[in-house]
């Protein structure tokens, strides 16, 4: 059930189709099914649904699988790469957004298939093209992962 945005009040929700016109990432590598509680140049929750299909269970591990930490980090970054599309209004054929740093990772529980990865990420500091972010993955009220990071757009043209 989709929640309405108050009337004079932008959509806070981002579906998988804005999603693919704001990111260049696709299938296997696209890592965020859809976003919520987007503010403006501030911040966004993304939403993962980690299922047993996913192509990387095939190797880690078999008979028990778990989603590759570097995974849940790219989650995070790609949720903070719709926020920065969507507030600085980024066209997409002419720009990219590249990862800059990762700092003070921590990796807390593992996410396993069947686990619906909320990923609150807020904006630190901005300033021109460069963000920098902190967020979270959390399974539940538990934190799966925290990190903070920074991104830039990039002209690819």
């Amino acid at each position: 059930m989709s929640r309405k945005a108050p009337v004079g009040e932008a959509p806070t929700e981002i579906d998988i189709t804005e999603i693919l016109a704001r990111i260049p990432h696709r299938i296997p590598f696209l890592l965020v099914d859809r976003c919520e509680d987007y503010v403006a140049s501030q911040s966004i929750v993304g939403i993962k649904c980690v299922t047993v299909n996913e192509p990387f269970f095939a190797g880690h591990f078999p008979g028990y699988p778990v989603m590759p930490g570097v995974l849940i980090v790219e989650a995070m970054a790609q949720t903070s790469a719709v926020l920065m599309s969507k507030s600085l209004a980024v066209d997409p054929a002419g720009k990219a957004i590249f990862f800059m740093s990762l700092d003070n990772c921590r990796f807390r529980a593992p996410v396993r298939p069947g686990s619906v990865l909320r990923m609150p990420v807020e904006v630190t500091q901005s300033r021109r093209d460069i963000y920098k972010f902190k967020g979270r993955a959390m399974i539940g009220d538990k934190v799966a992962a925290e990190a903070e990071w920074a991104a830039m757009v990039v002209d690819t043209q």
